[in-house]
């Protein structure tokens, strides 16, 4: 028998239990609500109260004889019925049966002892109509949560929710959910429950059976159904075919399905399920969002999460890029491991956390799903497999590698950066994806076919060695096909005519090959234009998606430091931040061996405090301890410089002939070839349409 939130102290009937028999059948105000029976309901009802009193309550007899199906009563009690109860007929031992009328129809029950309690809370509320109990998880054995667990503040409730504090009862987490989803700031115009029962019965009648085809944004999505039984597979249909009628403007959204079927395990019924769905399709939280109504939201989403695994999964993104023809094709698929391939002990546990947090934690524990099947394998044993089915078979047996406790805790040791930081990226996302024409469900273009391994052609790296530069680059520019800009090959040694081919194109790549062979590189996230917007005074500029790497002896890649270790750009007081101390560079316009002081040393600008700069990581988002951390990219008449703060990442003199590199503070690299060297060969690749 569902019992509606919030839940009460147990409540057990006693040899004194006629006045209790009573009570239960005409709640007062102050004790649970119980929902109108219909024939096949009350024997349901019945069911799971048997159910429920093997796994916590102690009830020796459960019999309902059903009868007529009662009316319901405005704001969802049962009216007032008349009842008999009849004499107290004993068995020996202490138990009494009271027999109640329902209509023409008795309800027997079997009236125990005080010390021989039946716990109605908790054998029922949380215990929905819509799930196949005997295929549910046990409840896990924790510490009873605290009675006042729901009324804490925000930030305690997360951590209980990380801890699984849901988990230890069903009455618990159905309250829990109830009032999460009640609580999201949503549309003014949202529709609730009475909406639901007037759509419904307008389009499947009085009986509620259901033939409508399932809305078209479902197409070619899954439909996971989890725990539920016969009836809560036809609710879950039903409430989706609602949403499509009710929100023409979902396109697209393949996770919708999982999310209401797991809201409906623990829903009292098919209206306060949509509902509650419902708030969260409406969601108009600033920076926050709960789920993708379009392929271009959708799309947005996995490319942000590709960013974010390239960023804190290098070890797992280099392995699935040397293995997969198509990278962008197998992180599409992280929401399904999520919400489709977990099982469902893990799956439940996301969605604790999921309606509390938002889209940012599932981001978190995709990303340590993806750090966990790196450690499960290894880089010949992913030689000729399918990355995507191989990730998919690795999470639906994810309880042979991990506990659930476990993943999230290591979900929740990944530092992301702020949420409106990451809603910044997917907006920048959206972006790309709309000048590209990708705003309709339709395959994206793979990366050999943005990158034409055929006809791509560079004096300095192979196809191969720019595929995998290439997966460096975030994706919303991986979109598009590289542009040769410059070549001193083709262009000559000239920094004027550098900056001439470069400025209105943004990003770039940079590539340089020394006259030892030893190639290396830089991401540079801005349109060298910015260096005009300092005057005489040259400045650093660009944004922390900018880093350097090595193509030869070895590929790897260094990123802004504090991707690797966002702690350190937490607030500190400005009083306590240094000024940069450069330090002096050897002259680069004569040899290597040459240590004299020259006219054409290269001096390290100052900082720039103003101007224009990307929105993803840009430097004003953040409070630094020190500005020598954010020395992207600077250039004047004298050469550029890329990194700075300790030394210099990358530095190149007027005439591109000479260059210097060291470690910086930026970018936490080593040198990235030979000290002072001299430039054999250098290029410059934009991206078509940027």
């Amino acid at each position: 028998m569902p019992i509606s939130s919030p839940p009460r102290p147990q409540r057990s009937v006693g040899h004194k239990g006629v006045t209790e028999v009573r009570e239960l059948l005409h709640p007062s105000p102050c004790l649970h609500q119980t929902r109108a029976l219909c024939a096949e309901g009350a024997l349901k009802a019945g069911q799971q109260l048997q159910r429920g009193s093997s796994t916590g309550a102690v009830c020796s007899v459960c019999m309902l004889q059903v009868g007529l199906s009662l009316p319901r009563a405005p704001e969802g009690a049962a009216r007032a019925f008349p009842a008999q109860l009849d004499g107290d007929g004993g068995d020996g031992d202490g138990s009494s049966t009271a027999q109640v009328v329902l209509s023409s129809s008795p309800i027997t029950v079997v009236v125990t002892p005080e010390d021989d309690t039946w716990h109605i809370s908790s054998a029922c509320a949380g215990s929905g109509p819509f799930v196949d109990w005997d295929q549910m998880p046990e409840v896990e054995q924790r510490a009873d949560p605290p009675e006042d667990t729901l009324s804490r503040p925000l930030k305690e409730l997360k951590k209980l929710a990380r801890e699984g504090c849901w988990a230890a009862s069903r009455t618990l987490r159905a309250a829990a959910y109830q009032r999460l989803c009640q609580r999201v700031a949503c549309r003014l115009v949202t529709p609730d429950a009475l909406v639901y029962a007037d759509v419904a019965t307008r389009l499947f009648g009085k009986h509620g059976a259901s033939s409508h085809p399932l809305p078209d944004f479902l197409a070619g999505c899954s439909l996971p159904t989890y725990r539920l039984n016969l009836d809560g597979v036809a609710a879950l249909k039903k409430i989706l075919v609602c949403i499509g009628n009710l929100f023409p403007d979902i396109t697209y959204s393949p996770a919708l399905p999982s999310l209401v079927a797991l809201l409906l395990h623990y829903s009292e019924d098919e209206a306060q399920c949509f509902e509650n769905i419902s708030r969260l399709i409406a969601s108009n939280a600033p920076h926050t969002s709960y789920i993708d109504q379009s392929f271009l939201a959708h799309q947005a989403s996995c490319m942000t999460f590709g960013d974010l695994a390239n960023k804190h999964c290098p070890a797992a993104h280099k392995l699935i890029a040397s293995t997969s023809e198509n990278v962008f094709e197998v992180y599409s698929e992280w929401l399904s491991w999520l919400f489709r391939d977990l099982p469902f002990s893990y799956a439940i546990r996301v969605f604790d956390v999921f309606l509390l947090e938002g889209q940012k934690v599932l981001y978190r524990i995709a990303l340590a799903l993806l750090k966990q099947y790196r450690l499960s394998v290894s880089s010949a044993e992913q030689e000729g497999t399918d990355t995507k089915a191989e990730l998919q078979a690795f999470v639906q047996n994810i309880a042979q590698h991990i506990a659930v406790d476990k993943l999230l805790e290591r979900a929740f040791g990944i530092r992301l950066f702020s949420r409106k930081e990451i809603w910044l990226l997917q907006m920048a996302n959206r972006k790309a994806l709309m000048e590209r024409g990708i705003t309709m469900v339709q395959g994206r273009q793979s990366f050999h076919l943005a990158v034409d391994m055929q006809s791509f052609s560079s004096s300095i790296v192979s196809a191969q060695e720019m595929r995998i530069i290439w997966s460096w680059i975030p994706e919303r520019f991986s979109l598009f096909p590289p542009l040769l800009l410059f070549s001193t090959s083709e262009d000559g040694c000239s920094l004027q005519r550098f900056y001439s081919c470069c400025e209105g194109y943004e990003p770039t790549v940079l590539l340089l090959k020394t006259m030892e062979g030893e190639v290396c590189g830089a991401f540079l996230s801005s349109d060298w234009s910015e260096r005009k917007k300092n005057g005489l005074t040259s400045g650093f500029f660009g944004t922390g998606e900018c880093f350097v790497f090595t193509v030869r002896p070895e590929m790897e890649r260094y990123e802004w430091v504090f991707i690797k270790k966002p702690e350190l750009a937490k607030a500190m007081p400005r009083s306590r931040q240094r000024s940069p101390s450069p330090i002096p560079t050897p002259p680069l316009g004569s040899s290597p061996d040459s240590r004299s002081a020259s006219p054409n040393l290269l001096t390290v600008p100052a900082p720039q405090r103003r101007g224009r700069l990307s929105p993803f990581l840009a430097i004003r988002h953040f409070l630094l301890p020190s500005k020598t951390a954010s020395m992207f990219m600077s250039g004047s008449r004298e050469g550029i410089i890329i990194g700075g703060g300790g030394g210099q990442a990358l530095s190149l003199d007027a005439n591109l002939l000479w260059g210097r590199t060291e470690p910086c503070e930026t970018f936490d690299n080593p040198p990235l070839c030979q000290e002072n060297f001299k430039v054999q060969l250098l290029e410059v690749w934009g991206f078509q349409n940027t």
